[in-house]
């Protein structure tokens, strides 16, 4: 076990966590999954780390989701089988404290999923769109919308080619104090007369909704009737953009 505690001290340390880190990242697991043998203490792993005490199968699960290391590179004599709820977590835990480049692992393959080797060289459309529904479930609240050319609403944070993850469930128009710089200003995707548009919104009292352009874009503001001439279709939540035409 000594030899596996020093590898999974390496693995630590490569990913910048410290034991209280690790100790915290089980907990939101735990909670999760609704079993607490999977909490990790931080005295516990520095006694694994140094060769001092036994590896039990839902610690291993838990130490595998957090390193994005798969059980068997872990411990060769282990192989869980992890569903989808992991690799969903992951996406809702922070990452890791350092840049790392991907090599395996849940977090290479979430990477693959969102960023495919064609995602740079896919044609860009001319209209904002929303993608075509493949196997998502109707219930789920988001949608994903690829930004057209003549969409440059937000160029050059948002360019277009852009796919935009969307949260319709999130259409309240957000006031200035929830917000303190343009990276944490909330974004909407707007459907209006001309089709739909993604920018920044401010919302009067008298129900005017200004569309917010990027000072950088070139592109003047758009100033609709809320609800009577334009939709919010729902709020940004996530964005993958390319750097290449």
């Amino acid at each position: 076990m000594g030899n596996f505690g020093e590898k999974l001290r390496n693995i630590r340390v490569r990913w910048g966590l410290s034991l209280r880190e690790v100790k915290e990242r089980s907990e939101k697991l735990a909670k999760n999954w609704g079993n607490n043998s999977y909490e990790i203490s931080g005295s516990w792993l520095a006694r694994l780390e140094n060769g001092n005490h036994e590896m039990t199968v839902p610690k291993l699960i838990t130490l595998s989701t957090i390193y994005s290391e798969s059980a068997e590179e872990l411990l060769r004599e282990f192989q869980p089988k992890m569903g989808s709820s992991g690799i969903d977590l992951c996406q809702e835990l922070s990452g890791p404290n350092t840049t790392q480049l991907l090599t395996g692992g849940q977090l290479y393959a979430q990477a693959r999923l969102l960023l495919p080797d064609d995602f740079s060289s896919a044609s860009i459309p001319e209209d904002t769109s929303l993608l075509p529904p493949e196997d998502e479930p109707t219930s789920s609240p988001y949608r994903w919308v690829i930004i057209g050319r003549k969409d440059r609403t937000l160029a050059p944070m948002i360019q277009p080619g852009s796919i935009v993850k969307i949260d319709i469930q999130k259409k309240a128009i957000l006031s200035r104090k929830d917000w303190t710089n343009e990276f944490d200003r909330p974004i909407y995707l707007i459907l209006t007369p001309r089709g739909f548009v993604c920018g920044w919104c401010e919302l009067a009292e008298g129900g005017l909704l200004t569309v917010v352009t990027h000072s950088l874009s070139g592109k003047p503001l758009q100033h609709w009737k809320y609800k009577t001439e334009v939709d919010v279709y729902g709020r940004a939540v996530a964005v993958s953009m390319r750097l290449t035409a």
